[in-house]
Order: structure tokens, then C-alpha cells, then sequence
């Protein structure tokens, strides 16, 4: 589904990114863990083609990624992305949000894309809230509103950059519980995130970034269980420790 080779990215005289190599087969959930500035962000903006990049290829579907190309605005459609912050349009409600790309984008008639956007938004658990504004749901029913926008879109896979980073804490639970019922449907998934225990129990896969490389990955029980790389060691232990501290 996705395919990435020695990919590297620079800004200016600085390396972001220095040869990452990753496969993400389709019906997959790869969650990508590492300190801030390791590059696990930009890795996914370069794979949505937000973000050009210097060396490597970055293979979606058999098509090269290169946001000069015009095959980026298919390639786009095809793998969506849920950002940090929620970017929905505050001067539309939350059922127009969602059917915003479908009619505009895809070019469906408002009926069908309605039809649809009524569908996502129940299976987020928002059916009651279609006509509500931005600034009238909170922070975990905004990142829901986005996570149908997405799939409003019918993606192949979805890019999640850290979608609980912005949310109160009695908030994440149910952005999460979203994922995971996007998990087990299927969806293929790389998933930026700071969750562990959702990285452990819902991924196949896991890569620790580190300086812009990725310097482990395996299966979660592996990667958290018996963590090879002594950079991997010790952000786990930094985190389990910050953990216990706030308990």
C-alpha cells in the first residue's frame, strides 16, 4: 500500500529525515513513537505529499509521490489525513464539514455525499450533532468530526498525526475508541501518536524514530516488551517513569 526507500529531508542545512525505509501493507495499523523532533510528523506530510523531499522514493499504490506531479491531488484522495489540531471550517457545521471534499473534490451530487456524511458522522458517534458548529463541540467531538471528514473521502489509508495531542484528557478516550473501530474494519493506518498502551494493543507494527531515523521496529510486544536499540530503552523508561511520577 505504502512504500518508502531511503527516503531523506532536509530544511536548509538541517537533516530531518536520513534514509528511512518503511512498508505499510494494506489493512495494517503502523504507529510511529519517538521523542518531539524526530521526525515522525514530516515523515507522514511527506507521505501525503504536503512536503517535498530530497532523496528516496515514497511509493503509494504503485504511484511515486511528488507533490509537483499532477497524479498528487489522486494520490491525496486516496490517503487521507487527520491532523493535530482539527482544521474544520468554522463557518460550516459539522455535516457540511464532512461533505465538503466529496462534493467539491470527487464531485458528488449533495445527496449522495449527504447521505454518506450522515453515516460517517453516526458511525462516530456524533448522529445527533449534525448540525452543530465547530466552536459548539469540544475538542474530542471536532477531531471525530475530522476523523469522518477523512473517511468521507472513501481513503485507501489514513494518516493520523497525533489526533489526541490537542485534547483534554478525559477527551482522548473517545477519539481513540474511533481508531480502534477503524483498526478492526481494516483500515490501513499510520498513526503518529504519544498513546503507547493504544500503540501496543491496536498496531501491527511500530517504529521508533530517533534523530530522524528509524532505530527499531517490530511487533509491539517486541518493541515494548524487549526494546533492542538502548534509544528506544530509554525514551520507554523516560515515559513509564513520567507516568508513574503524575500517578
Amino acid at each position: 500500500m505504502i512504500s518508502i526507500k531511503a527516503l531523506h529531508k532536509s530544511y536548509g542545512s538541517t537533516r530531518v529525515l536520513e534514509g528511512i525505509d518503511l512498508e505499510v501493507n494494506s489493512g495494517e495499523v503502523v504507529c510511529l513513537i519517538g521523542p518531539s523532533g524526530s521526525g515522525k510528523s514530516t515523515l507522514l506530510r511527506c507521505i501525503n505529499g504536503l512536503e517535498t523531499y530530497e532523496g528516496g522514493d515514497i511509493l503509494v499504490s504503485s504511484e511515486r509521490v511528488d507533490r509537483h506531479a499532477r497524479s498528487i491531488h489522486t494520490i491525496r484522495t486516496e490517503v487521507g489525513m487527520v491532523f493535530q489540531r482539527f482544521n474544520l471550517f468554522p463557518h460550516r457545521t459539522a455535516l457540511q464539514n464532512v461533505m465538503e471534499g466529496p462534493v467539491y473534490v470527487k464531485k458528488e451530487s449533495p445527496a449522495a455525499a449527504r447521505a454518506h456524511a450522515v453515516e460517517l458522522m453516526e458511525k462516530v458517534g456524533l448522529g445527533h450533532r449534525l448540525d452543530a458548529y465547530p466552536d459548539q463541540l469540544s475538542g474530542g467531538q471536532q477531531q471525530r468530526v475530522a476523523i469522518a471528514r477523512a473517511l468521507a473521502m472513501r481513503p485507501k489509508a489514513i494518516l493520523f498525526d497525533e489526533p489526541t495531542s490537542a485534547l483534554d484528557p478525559e477527551l482522548v478516550g473517545e477519539v481513540l475508541g474511533v481508531m480502534r473501530t477503524l483498526a478492526k474494519e481494516g483500515m490501513t493506518m499510520v498513526v503518529v501518536t504519544h498513546e503507547m498502551a493504544f500503540a501496543r494493543e491496536v498496531s501491527d507494527k511500530v517504529c521508533f524514530l530517533y534523530g530522524g531515523k528509524i532505530v527499531e521496529a517490530g511487533v509491539p510486544q517486541d518493541v515494548f516488551g524487549r526494546p533492542a536499540h538502548p534509544r528506544t530503552q530509554d525514551f520507554l523508561r523516560r515515559l513509564l517513569n513520567s507516568s508513574e511520577a503524575q500517578a
